[in-house]
């Protein structure tokens, strides 16, 4: 024990105290600025907000890529920097028009018709390890005082307690477990910014209450109260610009469910088993879960790739196969020809999320679902799958200022509703919005123009303007990438052939069936860079014909081992989406042999693929009969492709 508490002391003695965190939801320009120092500095975003120190840390990179760049950065930043000081003091005037009072995209519960926008943020630093910070995020919707919470301890146990955001996804737009759409709940928290040890482990666990609920279910009754909520990320960076992590959600207690605070708290958190179909008696808890990953490419056309698979709840068998699933894809492209950005996400989940049969409003605050933003733009609690796109380009002009245009889109698939219940009918949502951000007398100015038509067919117009009071700025600016980036990037391209057989279990229902064989097509493209001299890794999206549906697979992790300059072996492991009707998803793994440069700048490859347990819901007339040991369609696909690869 004693040696412990010298150790703890001898940590604490040497180690950076306390950070600040940048707020989220900041004006587009610093925004995005920000995300391009993190991308140039090979510092991959794995959760939000984002620690200041990580910024710092990623500046010395990106200052010898773009000297401009850092500059407006460092300056930024140097608001945070003193030992007290007020951040942002933001309000946001609007007129709209029309009929629709659809929900805005990661507002905190702020609709389209809302008139008005508050954010201001200050902080006092009594000393490196405690830090004071004074917030308030409001609108006509809603007020509460996000970023107002008490921070103390050090780089690698930092403890915040109060009103601090949590968003648990590398994607800037579509959290599934949790990020901005709905207010921010009061929380305790403690987290790491600087990785642990050589493997970068990093962590961040999380206590929160929720908003009041009528109708919880309880026994045979039911009962109110405010339901608690505990969050967990356990994150690795193994090499420089790559980073993996698993994340938690779990909803319990309120009203008569609640136990003790911490024996509540650690019994919930770590049971691992959550299955809702093996009947909804033996369900306790509401448990959503995500494994993530985010990949930079410093090259001379700097990227990142940002993937989630996440799931509610969990089916078939064992506590690992994640049940009704949500998939996300993103792609930022920082810099394109210096002056223009680009970043695509792409969104897909299956029925039931954010609806639960013990909580009738379901992983809520305030009415607001926790996480993606396609929950608040449905009728309420309606159970139905489907998918969203978002695109963001943006130019720095000659002047200095900055135009950034968004793109929404989002479509609800009816054949997720069962075939024996009344089909949903809704409208294709789309919106736009156009930002032009420059500077007044070096302070922020945002003038933004939304409009668009909500899933319920109603269109909306909305005009706002922006003006930060304390936070000195100038008209931002980027200087030529340097070409002494990282030149060990690889983007390549597969074409080939594939043979597979496909397994659907079947259970009580008789023996399992299994299809012959079949050949068809395989082709993929993908990107990997040299982390050391013989180690590589990447990231892959690969598109196949199986049984005449499409099959596509991401892999998360794409790792290649070079033991000769002719040869290598990999391994790999993701996410895989199946066209079974509404689409069936699982885990998604295999491991391969290449043959580098069997023509100069072609490899030969042949990988050996297992997609696991491909699951949804039984939803179509035409699917097997419903049984209580396995409501869910579940397949198995196991395969070879052989290819070639053209690499640049």
């Amino acid at each position: 024990m004693a040696g412990l508490l010298w150790l703890s002391f001898s940590l604490t003695a040497t180690a950076r105290g306390v950070t600040p965190y940048l707020p989220l939801n900041l004006a587009p320009d610093i925004e995005r600025q920000i995300e391009r120092v993190l991308v140039l500095g090979g510092k991959p975003v794995i959760r939000r907000p984002i620690a200041a120190a990580l910024v710092l840390d990623a500046l010395p990179a990106a200052c010898k890529r773009d000297p401009v760049l850092c500059e407006h950065v460092r300056r930024y930043l140097h608001g945070y920097m003193d030992s007290s000081g007020v951040t942002s003091l933001r309000p946001k005037a609007a007129i709209a028009t029309g009929a629709s009072s659809a929900v805005l995209p990661n507002q905190r519960g702020q609709s389209v018709d809302s008139a008005w926008q508050l954010s201001a943020s200050a902080y006092w630093q009594p000393s490196d390890f405690a830090l004071v910070n004074l917030g308030v995020a409001g609108h006509n919707d809603s007020a509460t005082a996000t970023g107002s919470f008490l921070s103390f301890g050090f780089e690698f146990a930092q403890a915040d307690i109060g009103f601090r955001d949590h968003w648990l996804s590398p994607l800037s737009d579509s959290s599934a477990l949790i990020g901005t759409e709905a207010p921010t709940p009061l929380s305790a928290t403690l987290s790491n910014y600087t990785p642990i040890t050589g493997l970068g482990l990093g962590y961040e666990v999380f206590f929160a209450e929720l908003s009041r609920q009528e109708g919880i279910r309880y026994l045979d009754s039911t009962t109110s109260g405010r339901p608690r909520l505990g969050g967990i990320q356990l994150s690795m960076e193994p090499v420089q610009g790559y980073a993996i992590a698993v994340n938690r959600l779990v909803q319990y207690g309120g009203g008569a469910r609640n136990g003790g605070l911490i024996s509540q708290y650690f019994n919930e958190m770590f049971q691992l088993g959550n299955r809702n179909d093996v009947g909804v008696a033996a369900e306790e808890t509401n448990r959503v879960a995500s494994l993530s990953s985010s990949l930079t490419f410093p090259g001379r056309v700097p990227f990142a790739a940002r993937i989630e698979y996440a799931g509610e709840d969990n089916a078939y068998e064992g506590p690992y196969r994640l049940g009704a699933t949500n998939l996300s894809l993103g792609l930022d492209f920082p810099s394109l020809r210096n002056a223009f950005d680009l970043t695509v996400e792409v969104s897909e989940w299956q029925n039931v999320w954010y609806v639960h049969h013990l909580y009738p409003k379901g992983l809520t605050n305030r009415d607001r679902v926790l996480g993606h933003w396609f929950g608040d733009n449905r009728r309420f609690g309606e159970a139905i799958g489907g998918r969203s796109f978002m695109v963001r380009a943006a130019r720095r002009l000659r002047s200095g200022a900055y135009l950034q245009a968004t793109y929404r889109n989002l479509a609800f698939d009816p054949d997720w509703v069962r075939f024996d219940q009344t089909p949903v009918s809704y409208r294709q949502m789309q919106m736009l919005g156009l930002t032009y951000s420059t500077s007044w007398q070096e302070r922020p100015v945002d003038a933004e123009l939304t409009v668009g038509r909500d899933v319920f067919g109603e269109s909306f117009a909305r005009l706002g303007l922006a003006f930060d009071f304390v936070q000195a700025t100038r008209a931002g600016g980027y200087s030529a990438l340097s070409a002494d980036g990282d030149s060990t990037t690889e983007v390549f391209v597969d074409v080939g052939a594939q043979r597979s057989q496909v397994r659907e279990i079947m259970l009580d229902l008789g023996p399992n069936e299994s299809t012959d064989p079949a050949e068809a097509y395989h082709a993929a493209v993908g990107a990997r860079r040299a982390v050391a001299r013989r180690h590589d890794v990447g990231v892959r999206l690969e598109v196949d014909r199986i049984e005449g549906r499409s099959l596509l697979s991401v892999r998360a992790v794409d790792y290649r081992y070079r033991f000769h300059r002719k040869a290598a072996i990999g391994a790999f492991f993701g996410a895989a989406r199946y066209d079974l009707g509404p689409a069936a998803y699982g885990y998604y793994m295999g491991a391969g042999l290449q043959y580098l440069d069997v023509l100069p700048g072609w490899d030969l490859g042949l990988d050996f693929r297992l997609h696991e347990k491909l699951t949804r819901d039984k939803v179509l007339a035409t699917d097997p009969p419903l049984t209580l040991q396995l409501p869910r369609r579940a397949l198995d696909i196991t395969g070879a492709s052989l290819y070639l690869s053209r690499k640049w």
